[in-house]
């Protein structure tokens, strides 16, 4: 049965948490008295759903639905979540609780505020125990990490509820143990961002010398590690204890104005506008969020193969969602939308990548037959020795995939299988690749008999293929 999420407020934020609920599968009812709401809405619907599925070796559940209303009332009446997402305004954001739980009190409610703590968006509500910040970062469909943020009257039960959602959504609820201004996140980047302000106000950096500064070092550091475990590893064997001992002095030195404020003039506002106008003005918005939509993915699959940081996250996100395919011939054994990271200088996907499509794909038929990771450990696999490969037409990023699965030969020790890609959209065939494996002991590296059981499921799937 799907779920239903509320989304008020459908700007920037607004937006990316509508994607991530529709392409999770959630039905998804907007309320913006903003006549453009629809156009900014789709717009960042465009980015994310060529973004996101690129993160996964699976397709995502089915799109859910998305309908636009003319109240509160409307969109919230038979919402399981509502995630408000209007004007940094209290007294606007009191005013949009009290309506929604005047029609649905029993709704779990987020904000995504990032500067209001939950005991002062609580003030005066009716239900003020369902009421929580759920503070997201940009662009929501595809960054993980979403603080929660109760106050002690916030129900116990609301914010279990609140994290259990919001995992089942590929995210990373962190609970913040107490409320406080601007959460945990946003007290970080704003240190820097006051920092950056005095080195380009002082003549010290360009807004491009300080992006370099943090995506060529400390970026890259913070994106896989975060901040102590990097620091850690700087403490060298001796460890954390170290570090500290070695630099914990520089604190007392006078390096940095975190406790001063540069006067924000309108000199300062010009300086640092032409400045980002010289840095990155030859883009559009919408191509700036394309290239940070494919560097975020570049990167997370990167992680992913790691298994680390966001990638892990995504991993156990995949484990949720992907299901082994009924066993009808052919089989679907890959449903997948093509990563921006596996194209080449020609734009179009690399000859190799392709191998690893077909290996996916056999990977899911060994699954099938039982020779899975738990086979694997039991020291026994199969192996592939000979591949054939046809190259038919083009592939691009973004373009959803489909691989259909025969097993044309198994018995003994073979197993062979022969893969069709096919553009989902259309369905034109992309390549085929015939597949022979072996089945191996991994203790003696040398071919040897599957079990029983496996056995007689492989020989189960040819049978099957020869049927149709």
């Amino acid at each position: 049965m799907s779920k239903t999420a509320a989304i008020i407020g459908g700007g920037v934020i607004g937006g990316g948490w509508a994607a991530r609920f529709l392409l999770n599968g959630w039905d998804v009812q907007v309320f913006d008295p903003d006549p453009d709401a629809k156009r900014k809405i789709d717009e960042v619907l465009a980015n994310a759903r060529r973004a996101l599925p690129m993160l996964y070796d699976c397709a995502l559940p089915e799109e859910g639905s998305l309908r636009f209303c003319g109240s509160i009332a409307e969109a919230v009446a038979d919402a399981d979540w509502v995630q408000e997402s209007v004007s940094e305004r209290l007294a606007l954001k009191h005013k949009v609780f009290a309506e929604i739980q005047a029609e649905n009190p029993g709704a779990l409610i987020g904000s995504s505020t990032s500067g209001f703590m939950p005991s002062q968006l609580q003030e005066g509500a009716a239900e003020p125990g369902r009421i929580m910040v759920t503070h997201p970062f940009n662009p929501v469909y595809l960054m993980p990490l979403i603080e929660v943020v109760p106050s002690p009257a916030t129900s116990a039960d609301a914010v279990a509820q609140a994290c259990e959602m919001l995992t089942s959504l590929g995210l990373y609820p962190l609970k913040v143990r107490k409320e406080i201004d601007a959460h945990i996140a946003d007290r970080f980047l704003e240190a820097v961002w006051r920092e950056a302000l005095w080195l380009v106000k002082d003549g010290i950096a360009t807004t491009e010398e300080i992006d370099n500064a943090i995506r060529y070092g400390f970026g890259l550091r913070w994106g896989q590690m975060g901040l102590f475990e990097t620091y850690r590893v700087a403490g060298g064997e001796a460890g954390m204890r170290h570090f500290m001992a070695q630099f914990g002095p520089a604190l007392e030195w006078p390096w940095t104005k975190l406790m001063d404020v540069p006067d924000f003039t309108d000199e300062l506002v010009d300086m640092i506008a032409e400045q980002s106008d010289a840095q990155s003005g030859h883009l559009s918005i919408r191509e700036l969020e394309r290239k940070r939509d494919g560097n975020l993915v570049a990167m997370i699959r990167a992680l992913r193969q790691q298994g680390n940081a966001a990638g892990r996250l995504v991993n156990e996100h995949q484990r949720a969602v992907a299901r082994l395919p009924e066993p009808d011939a052919p089989l679907v054994t890959q449903d997948r939308v093509v990563p921006v990271d596996w194209t080449d200088i020609n734009g179009h996907m690399n000859e190799g990548r392709y191998g690893q499509l077909f290996s996916d794909a056999a990977e899911v038929v060994m699954a099938m037959v039982g020779a899975d990771e738990e086979y694997v450990t039991r020291g026994m696999s199969y192996f592939t020795v000979e591949t054939t490969v046809k190259y038919l037409a083009e592939t691009h990023a973004g373009e959803r995939v489909i691989v259909e699965t025969e097993v044309t030969e198994g018995a003994g020790k073979k197993l062979r299988c022969f893969h069709t890609m096919k553009r989902e959209s259309d369905g034109e065939t992309m390549a085929t690749c015939d597949q022979l494996m072996v089945h191996v002991s991994l203790e003696t590296r040398r071919s040897c008999l599957p079990t029983e059981d496996v056995a007689a499921k492989v020989a189960g799937l040819a049978a099957s293929s020869k049927e149709t």
